[in-house]
């Protein structure tokens, strides 16, 4: 859909519908008060008449009034206007564009934005609502022969505001654009069936996008090279299947290029059946999600390229498919990470640290200011957290307040993690430096103890989002597009000049003997 502002009375706006907000006290919306005025009490008339309640979510339709220029006019309630927050602004804007898809109008211009909102500032409400807008459109049908169509379909969004805010608002509106963009590009990625995004899928899409914008290059490092380079651990897992596995690596140079990058890893198992240790049947197809993690590290490149960021960022994608086979690793093997540690593979469905210790000891060479790294790495993290919430682990602090931060900000939340060493004591090997698993207790805590094994030499954290990365089962299956808003709020509240955090003693790993 397309985005623009408008300035300008509300009752003299030509559109096919316009839409206004009143609360649960009758309290008519500044626009919503311009066009009652000019439309001879139209709207204050169905609230009388106990048409309009003004509860959240309440949807009523006009339809062309006198001395209104608008062909409709939605009203929509909002509820107690002391009360209202962003998780209701939120909702009151999905359903007023259903309520607008379902009708007959091509585009409308929408004014809920002006409401009060409770942490919400202007430009906050209207990045919001944009991702909202965008959720509500999203469709994933390229594979149906007869996809449902919206007819007639929304071409054209338009906000009103005051001349004043126009070059602040604008400014979030190209946010607002830009992080639902990358949202929408990690949502097709993560939905793709597995026979379709393969590795190579993967690093032809970075190639395209490299192509597409200026500000990024890619470089392929392929399994061959991987494996010349020592990286056992990443080709223990990619050698099980006849999918050829590949470190994709995007560079972003939207400042100087002597600057040191905020590092993006992302856990790119296309498919994961467990390997030797094979997964039950039963929902296995929801592994094609098991590559969110390098979705989401798509979609916020995306994001940051359409915004211009004035930072440096390079991503690191762990590509690789999980297969048994004849020549698939098995349990017991000891291999030797890309770092010289050695881990010894207790379970060859915890792949995901395997690809990822590489991929980390690769990202050593940047010289890194930061190392984020984002995964559907854990069963355990969706027991411990739910569906509601990223985990967060780290070596350093401040990078996890950052992290918070950011994901309170862009209201994609994530939650602080203990990463101690009497945890490290689980991955313990009689056999090898460390086990690739640690047992069934704090099973995401251990996965983040292996990382950490790998993270001495730069500030790191780690996200699982094994809850948060899709919806299972059912019609409503999908890839949730998370964390995109959270790293991109993240990245930029990293492009501006912040204050120094405050000195916080740094998190040692267990050092091995």
């Amino acid at each position: 859909m397309k985005y623009s502002l408008k300035t300008g009375q509300a009752d003299k706006q030509k559109c096919a519908c316009i839409i206004v907000g009143v609360d649960a006290n009758k309290t008519l919306s500044p626009s919503a008060e311009n066009l009652d005025k000019a439309g001879s009490g139209c709207i204050s008339k169905l609230i009388k008449q106990g048409d309009i309640t003004g509860k959240s979510g309440q949807c009523v339709m006009l339809y062309k009034q006198p001395g209104i220029a608008a062909e409709r006019i939605l009203v929509v309630g909002y509820g107690e206007a002391k009360i209202f927050n962003r998780k209701q602004f939120k909702n009151i804007q999905l359903q007023a564009i259903k309520a607008v898809m379902a009708s007959g109008a091509t585009d409308f211009i929408s004014t809920l934005h002006e409401l009060e909102v409770n942490e919400l500032d202007e430009s906050d409400k209207l990045v919001e609502t944009i991702k909202t807008f965008e959720q509500a459109g999203y469709r994933f049908d390229q594979f149906k022969t007869k996809a449902e169509k919206q007819t007639p379909p929304l071409k054209q969004i338009h906000f009103l505001i005051e001349t004043g805010q126009k070059a602040k608002l604008q400014k979030a509106l190209d946010t607002g654009k830009a992080i639902a963009k990358g949202i929408s590009k990690a949502k097709d990625l993560g939905n793709l069936p597995g026979n379709v995004c393969t590795p190579t899928y993967l690093a032809t899409e970075a190639q395209a996008m490299a192509k597409h914008y200026a500000s990024l290059s890619c470089r392929i490092v392929s399994e061959k090279q991987l494996e010349k380079m020592g990286a056992g651990a990443f080709v223990s897992v990619s050698k099980g299947s006849d999918q050829p596995g590949a470190l994709i690596v995007m560079e972003y140079k939207g400042s100087k290029a002597d600057t040191k990058p905020h590092v993006l890893v992302g856990k790119g198992i296309t498919f994961d059946t467990g390997g030797i240790s094979l997964k039950p049947g039963a929902a296995m197809d929801e592994m094609k999600y098991d590559m969110c993690g390098a979705a989401s590290v798509f979609g916020t490149l995306t994001a940051i390229a359409e915004m211009k960021l004035p930072l440096h960022v390079v991503a690191i994608i762990a590509a690789a498919e999980n297969m048994p086979s004849g020549g698939a690793s098995k349990p017991g093997d000891i291999v030797t990470t890309l770092s010289g540690q050695t881990v010894e593979i207790l379970n060859t469905d915890a792949e995901g640290r395997l690809v990822l210790c590489d991929a980390l000891s690769y990202a050593e060479r940047f010289k890194p200011a930061s190392v984020v790294d984002i995964a559907t790495l854990t069963g355990a993290c969706v027991i411990a957290l739910g569906h509601h919430a990223s985990a967060v682990y780290s070596n350093e602090p401040g990078l996890t307040d950052k992290l918070i931060a950011a994901g309170e900000q862009s209201d994609d939340r994530a939650w602080p993690m203990p990463l101690w060493d009497e945890y490290q004591e689980q991955i313990d090997s009689p056999f090898a430096d460390m086990a690739n698993i640690g047992g069934r207790s704090a099973g995401s805590i251990t996965a983040a103890c292996f990382l950490s094994r790998f993270t001495k030499k730069y500030h790191w954290a780690h996200l699982d989002i094994a809850g948060s990365a899709w919806f299972s089962g059912g019609k409503n299956k999908g890839s949730t597009g998370r964390p995109v808003s959270l790293l991109s709020q993240y990245l930029i509240n990293c492009s501006k000049k912040e204050p120094k955090a405050r000195p916080q003693q740094r998190l040692k790993p267990k050092k091995l003997n």
